[in-house]
């Protein structure tokens, strides 16, 4: 499902339960502490999908522990990411000489609970949010917003190593090919693009200017929507 919105130069894993066993390295492990066991059960179902990604790249038997902001601490010459939520697991991974970042988020298909989309929002985006809402009902606007802002934080961290919070950036999203009942699919896919503005400077490109954004591609399937940032890397990033 994710592969289907990153370049070939990424490798993804994926995961829609946490029925596979899973060995965490211990500290892997250490990060999790007295968390529940629904909590472990994601945690640990997310890192096999990026260990699985990892020895596919050339990287067999190397944990992935977590930063100061939980963020996967990967081997050096990796980027990555991962998310999960229910009924979904995931991780990319790439060679930095590739991709500069990755940024993966996944969401459930349906509206964000009352009240949050004034705290993730700025003006103009509630303004394209209601036109999307008009000529693409079949779409939860506002979860995808949420879903491709925190794409854009996990790509936007490792290049920054600081906060960026939801107000920090304007977020739009725009339908590709619309809905079509596609073999194999399970049913009615919705897909797309987007594009982020920073709002606060970024950090440097090569060249020494500041990083003015990201550009993103999106896909609703099976009850999921999932949101992918790729940062080529070289001059043209």
């Amino acid at each position: 499902m994710i592969e289907a919105l990153l370049p070939t130069t990424a490798v993804a894993r994926e995961a829609f339960d946490d029925s596979v066993p899973v060995t965490l390295f211990p500290e892997e492990s250490a990060v999790l502490g007295n968390a529940v066991d629904k909590r472990r059960r994601e945690f640990g179902t997310a890192r096999r999908c990026a260990h699985e990604a990892l020895a596919e790249l050339g990287f067999p038997g190397v944990p992935v522990p977590s930063g100061a902001r939980r963020e996967p601490r990967w081997p050096a010459g990796v980027v990555g990411s991962i998310t999960h939520c229910a009924g979904y697991r995931a991780a990319v991974v790439a060679r930095s000489v590739d991709l500069t970042a990755v940024g993966i988020d996944a969401e459930p298909h349906e509206p964000l609970p009352s009240g949050v989309l004034n705290s993730i929002t700025v003006p103009d985006e509630l303004t394209w949010l209601a036109a999307r809402r008009d000529t693409h009902p079949q779409v939860h606007w506002d979860r995808l917003l949420f879903c491709a802002k925190e794409a854009v934080y996990k790509a936007w961290y490792p290049l920054a190593e600081r906060w960026l919070g939801f107000e920090q950036a304007y977020v739009e999203a725009t339908p590709g090919s619309g809905s079509a009942a596609t073999p194999g699919s399970g049913g009615t896919v919705t897909d797309g693009d987007f594009t982020a503005r920073l709002l606060v400077p970024g950090p440097p490109l090569p060249d020494g200017t500041p990083l003015p954004g990201f550009t993103g591609r999106w896909l609703a399937r099976n009850g999921l929507i999932v949101a992918a940032i790729s940062v080529p890397a070289g001059p043209d990033v």
